[in-house]
């Protein structure tokens, strides 16, 4: 461990590692384009350069620029001891007017409609580094914009030629769709013919892009970014755990985006888990309570349907079949704990099983460069299958796995008199071998989408996705992670541990907290079969019993899921997406 000094500020370094690394890593501003820590570093954009000066060995240590005091490149250079390193410096200040200027002579004056506005590095370092004005008069070269692939569009006149997406697909993705065509001020980003950059990681060049070259398709003039409000969340559809930032306006959700963490997802995501966020908002959005009546499903209360679930789960089965609950392995681990303590408290002896964990392929593994770890994209689509069991087993709870269930619900294993499935997958999850298992059974359905599932039920009680609750998964490597709610509950939906909480109230003959909803969401009336609008401020249903912290303190009691609460890594607050650069004084 060293040190060295980077515009003034005493930074320590370790063997190897770069001075544009060390800046970064101390929070340093020093511009950059082409560079990024996750790939190799081409040192073509020139804006990073400094003036660097190093102790001398053959003259007694004393500190010399280095090269007769030539610029050096920051991403490129190795940091060493004693080095003094500045970008402030009268040439170094004239080699970033003069970059900017430069990458600015062919781009267009499009920020007003730009997808990038708010936070491209581009417009910021333009204000912060740039001239103010540019001497060019010629008519600006213009480029097509291109179809690059099902998510990107490439705005070819936008683009300053850093590379970072062409590197991204050759050195991480390995599928070297994109290329370099052309010499000069015709050079161009491109695809090589008939082969699409359609990888499961290409939209990840979207967010390499740092100005409004490369943009995403979905959300493509959707929202203007100052507007968005970004959440930490954590991959809510494999076994990853990968972290991301679940990005929103008013309640609605526009896009997902990694965030990094490099013992984990480093700086990538999957594009099935960038837009497999839809269902949020899907039309087939369970919208509000249903139960059973005269063999039809009508629209009922939350506090009518809380009632018949009850009596349904609290039935005397002495002439045979017991309760069975199959817990999803979307649901937190809170979730599981509050849903186990709910049914509990109504029928002692209920079985319960691990809902179906969906398998598609093998895990792929994609190499990263710099010794960071390999990011890997896992072909378990379920994110908490292991916290599930792990509170199951720890309350003494787990009866089996999936098939199991099958097995004990069907003639074969005794049946249940009465079944409680928790599904809130993204998808129809819904087999032909769960209809027939459970086709003779009572049925207390806590989704969030519909199926076929709703037809066969007594009651539904309708659940609410990731991004509209709080709590933690625990993914494939044993990595436990809290995750923030982003939105209100859409509709009349409410969390699992909501709807375990309303149960444990009304099971011991309370009754349903009367107070507005903590986000002020879409409510259900009290009056059956009624569903209020969202102008509604107040829901006489909706109480807010269900608190993460609290759960998680009854969960620390029990010794075996105490070290599971004491691992938990909390997640960064709630920010705002535009650009934070300070501003400068003119």
């Amino acid at each position: 461990m060293g040190t060295i000094t980077i515009n003034g500020l005493v930074c320590e370094f370790e063997q190897g590692e770069k001075i544009l690394d060390v800046a970064n890593r101390c929070a340093v501003e020093i511009p950059q384009y082409c560079y990024h820590k996750g790939l190799s570093v081409p040192a073509q954009c020139r804006i990073c350069l400094a003036q660097i000066s190093a102790p001398n060995p053959r003259n007694d240590g004393k500190l010399e620029l280095m090269m007769g005091g030539k610029l050096l490149p920051t991403c490129s250079t190795d940091a060493a001891e004693g080095m003094v390193v500045t970008t402030e410096s009268e040439s170094a200040v004239a080699n970033q007017k003069a970059v900017m200027e430069f990458l600015l002579i062919n781009h267009p004056l499009d920020c007003p409609v730009c997808d990038q506005a708010g936070e491209c590095t581009l417009q910021d370092f333009s204000y912060q580094y740039g001239r103010g004005h540019s001497r060019f008069t010629d008519q600006k070269v213009k480029q097509p914009k291109k179809d690059l692939g099902p998510n990107v569009y490439l705005y070819s006149d936008r683009c300053i030629m850093c590379t970072r997406c062409v590197r991204f697909a050759d050195e991480v993705a390995g599928t070297t769709e994109l290329m370099i065509d052309g010499r000069g001020n015709q050079c161009q980003i491109d695809v090589f013919p008939g082969v699409p950059l359609d990888n499961p990681l290409a939209s990840n060049v979207i967010d390499l892009c740092p100005v409004g070259a490369l943009l995403d398709k979905d959300f493509l003039f959707a929202q203007r970014v100052w507007f968005l409000k970004r959440t930490a969340g954590i991959d809510p559809l494999t076994s990853s755990g990968d972290n991301i930032w679940v990005e929103h306006n008013q309640g609605q959700v526009y896009r997902l985006k990694p965030r990094e963490n490099m013992g984990i997802n480093t700086w990538w995501m999957t594009d099935e888990v960038r837009y497999g966020w839809k269902f949020v908002h899907s039309e087939d959005r369970l919208v509000g309570p249903m139960r059973r009546e005269h063999g039809m499903m009508v629209e009922a209360s939350w506090a009518r349907a809380y009632k018949q679930a009850i009596q349904m789960m609290s039935a005397d089965r002495s002439a045979g079949g017991s309760l069975g609950v199959l817990v999803s392995p979307m649901l937190t681990s809170e979730e599981v704990f509050a849903l186990v303590t709910a049914v509990r408290s109504i029928d002692g002896s209920a079985k319960f099983y691990v809902g179906a964990v969906p398998v598609d392929g093998e895990d792929r593994v994609f190499k990263n460069t710099g010794g960071a770890k390999d990011f890997t994209m896992r072909a378990e689509k379920a994110p908490n299958a292991r916290g599930v069991r792990r509170v199951l087993d720890s309350m003494g709870a787990n009866s089996g796995e999936f098939e199991s269930f099958i097995k004990d619900a069907g003639s074969g294993g005794g049946g249940f008199g009465c079944v409680v499935l928790t599904g809130n997958y993204p998808s129809d999850w819904v087999t032909d071998g769960l209809v027939n298992a459970i086709s003779d059974c009572e049925l207390v359905l806590i989704d969030t989408l519909d199926s076929t599932l709703v037809e066969m039920a007594g009651v539904v009680l309708p659940s609410s996705t990731f991004a509209e609750k709080a709590g933690s998964f625990e993914n494939c490597d044993g990595a436990v992670q809290h995750f923030s709610q982003a939105i209100p509950g859409q509709h009349a939906s409410k969390s699992e541990g909501q709807i375990a909480m309303d149960l444990i109230e009304l099971g011991s003959g309370g009754s349903l907290r009367r107070h507005p909803p903590a986000f002020g969401a879409q409510i259900v009336d009290a009056q059956p079969g009624q569903v209020s609008g969202a102008s509604e401020s107040v829901n006489l249903e909706r109480g807010e019993l269900f608190d993460v912290e609290v759960i998680r303190s009854e969960m620390g009691k029990i010794e075996s899921l105490g070290s599971y609460v004491s691992s938990i890594v909390m997640a960064p607050e709630e920010e705002l997406v535009e650009s934070d650069m300070e501003m400068v004084t003119l």
